[in-house]
C-alpha cells in the first residue's frame, strides 16, 4: 500500500474517532442540561430513573472527553 494511501486512511480514521467523541460529548452535555435545567419536561420518571440518567450522561461526557484527550495527546488529532 502506498504511503499516501496509508496516510489518507489514518487521517480518515482519526477524523472519525474525533467526530464520534465530539458527538458523544455534545449528546452528554445536552442530556445533562435537560436533566438539570429542564427536568420538568422529561416526563414521568422515578427518582431512580432520574439518577440513572444523570449517571449515564456524566459517564458519557467523561468517556468522550477522555477519548478526545487521548486522540490529542497520542495522535495530534
Amino acid at each position: 500500500m502506498a504511503d499516501q494511501a496509508r496516510q489518507s486512511l489514518r487521517k480518515k480514521g482519526l477524523e472519525y474517532l474525533k467526530s464520534k467523541a465530539l458527538t458523544d460529548k455534545n449528546k452528554a452535555e445536552l442530556s445533562l442540561s435537560l436533566l438539570l435545567d429542564l427536568s420538568v419536561g422529561i416526563g414521568d420518571h422515578s427518582t431512580e430513573d432520574f439518577y440513572n440518567n444523570l449517571d449515564e450522561a456524566l459517564n458519557t461526557l467523561v468517556d468522550a472527553e477522555d477519548r478526545l484527550e487521548i486522540l490529542k495527546k497520542n495522535f495530534n488529532a
